[in-house]
């Protein structure tokens, strides 16, 4: 069936091509400060919120479907629209690429907050921690502080890179979107708040599965790409299961382990104290240098990445001319 294969190979190059410009874009500019099709996507998921909430979970998971699900739906559409023209197919994916990607202004936001911690300026890091996690900022010093921001840093590399590229190999702009669309419903109602204890269970939990993959793939890759190999293999190994989320766990022991510092300890998020198991202890405690080593460690995660999505689309594609 050389038609089917032509076929396979053509989305292969669009999706090529198309999260290559992705990342340059979002490289190049970052995220836009106005008008991010995230934000946008994040004030419609809060009015179908406002419409549908009910202290239950079967009206939650009605709310991750209509969410997530017409975002997937959308995107199908955008993308059958192209489908016959590709050069719009490479420009719909790379702007669907840069649309859920925020790598760029990850980095951004952690070398804003190390800066000021290397300057001495405590509050003006506590201003900017709220940009890139939830925790409480006044709680922390500034040891605890740097430690945040490489926890923020290895877990974002997963939920706003790796994890995104992974369904776009898998499945094209639908993947792409609706992977974003399922990880920003979780950061909104996937918490144990007394209001989304039951109404966010369905978005929590789809975020367990969809993420589990790139959380995987982050963490392998991060192993590659770090400087201790074997430090990340057996942090992963041995404190990854120790996490209480399934997907966060291993990128953020993977991370400690190809660092050689120590992750996890108490923190507080919104006046609430939780006191999570040390990641890595053989690692040493973390330094306001080593935000910057997380940083560079993400964007070779990111490289890595999207040569992996590609080399396997390639292996599908000839598997699928060997078998037609």
């Amino acid at each position: 069936m050389p038609g089917c294969s032509r076929s396979v190979s053509r989305a292969t190059g669009v999706f090529a091509y198309g999260a290559a410009l992705g990342l340059a874009v979002d490289r190049l500019v970052g995220d836009p400060r106005r008008g991010h099709p995230v934000a946008v996507f994040g004030r419609a998921a809060a009015g179908v919120e406002r419409a549908l909430w009910r202290d239950h979970r079967g009206w939650g998971a009605l709310h991750t479907a209509v969410c997530a699900g017409g975002t997937v739906a959308a995107g199908a559409v955008a993308a059958r629209t192209a489908r016959g023209n590709r050069a719009a197919s490479v420009a719909l994916t790379a702007a669907a690429v840069w649309a859920v990607v925020g790598g760029t202004t990850l980095g951004r936001e952690a070398r804003a907050i190390g800066g000021a911690l290397a300057a001495g300026d405590l509050e003006v890091a506590r201003e900017r921690l709220p940009h890139l996690c939830g925790r409480d900022p006044h709680s922390l010093d500034g040891p605890a502080m740097a430690r945040a921001v490489v926890e923020s840093v290895a877990e974002n590399t997963s939920d706003a890179v790796v994890g995104a590229l992974f369904w776009g190999a898998v499945a094209g702009v639908p993947g792409l979107v609706g992977f974003r669309a399922v990880n920003t419903l979780d950061a909104m109602v996937g918490h144990k708040s007394p209001r989304h204890r039951r109404f966010g269970w369905a978005s929590a939990r789809l975020d367990d599965v969809a993420g589990w993959p790139g959380a995987r793939l982050t963490a392998a890759l991060a192993t590659v790409a770090g400087g201790d190999p074997r430090g990340a293999v057996r942090a992963w190994r041995a404190d990854a299961a120790k996490h209480p989320s399934p997907n966060a766990g291993p990128v953020e022991a993977s991370f400690a382990g190809a660092l050689g510092v120590r992750l996890g300890g108490t923190l507080a998020y919104g006046g609430r104290v939780e006191h999570r198991p040390v990641l890595n202890g053989e690692g040493r405690a973390v330094e306001v240098a080593d935000i910057e080593r997380a940083v560079r460690l993400s964007r070779r995660v990111t490289g890595l990445t999207l040569a992996a999505c590609v080399g396997g689309r390639l292996i599908v594609s000839a598997l699928k001319r060997r078998n037609a």
